[in-house]
């Protein structure tokens, strides 16, 4: 059989990185802790289908602590890219205390990150946590499953949305629909932050018209 030259895009080597944070939106959540104050907390792995939000996160931080004590609300804002330096800044923080050897690496305590990052609550109106005002796209959601991965190293959120709060901006007029081409999210890809860059073209699924139709 004739072996059909590959493109030169098609070379490969085998590498083993060290996490796989390939491209994902930024997400920040809110919860609520024991004492009825609010944590905030940045993540970098999450998707929807429909109006269930799939999350994933670490199990040592206050976010899992409250969700698997059962306190399922949260808020999930999602932040344009103006806003990494917030992002960066609250993933060096956390709502429970460090200790030495700590497997959340070098963290300092901050039971307010709101106000550590510069952010503003904003109540929420189906669930407890409250919104922070500064993302685009904020959503109002119950966690109906959190469980630990196979390896039990993460725990995975199944949540279903209650809610969607947009700015005006990035809504096309008249209708329910998201404005793509005015709603870049922050990506997270391999521990650097990116926005989207121009529009290259739109599914044939798409309910939204580019913006230069």
């Amino acid at each position: 059989m004739e072996m059909t030259a590959l493109p030169e895009s098609a070379t490969t080597r085998t590498i083993t990185p060290s996490i796989l944070y390939f491209g994902t939106p930024v997400a920040l959540l809110t919860t609520r802790n024991e004492d009825g104050t609010d944590n905030l907390a940045p993540i970098s792995s999450a998707w929807a289908l429909g109006q269930t939000l799939v999350l994933g996160l670490g199990p040592d931080g206050r976010t899992g602590e409250n969700l698997l004590a059962g306190r399922r609300d949260l808020a999930v804002g999602l932040p344009g890219p103006e806003l990494w330096p917030q992002v960066e800044l609250l993933g060096g923080l956390t709502g429970r205390p460090s200790f030495p050897g700590d497997s959340r690496g070098p963290v300092t305590h901050e039971p307010d990150k709101f106000t550590a990052a510069g952010l503003t609550p904003v109540p929420s109106e189906l669930i407890g946590p409250p919104r922070v005002a500064e993302c685009p796209l904020q959503l109002e959601a119950r966690a109906a499953a959190v469980r630990y991965d196979a390896e039990r190293e993460f725990l995975i959120v199944e949540a279903h949305v209650l809610r969607v709060h947009a700015a005006p901006g990035i809504t096309v007029p008249g209708t329910q629909y998201i404005e793509p081409a005015a709603w870049s999210p922050l990506i997270y890809n391999f521990r650097h932050y990116f926005g989207l860059a121009r529009e290259l073209g739109h599914s044939a699924r798409s309910q939204t018209p580019r913006a230069s139709e």
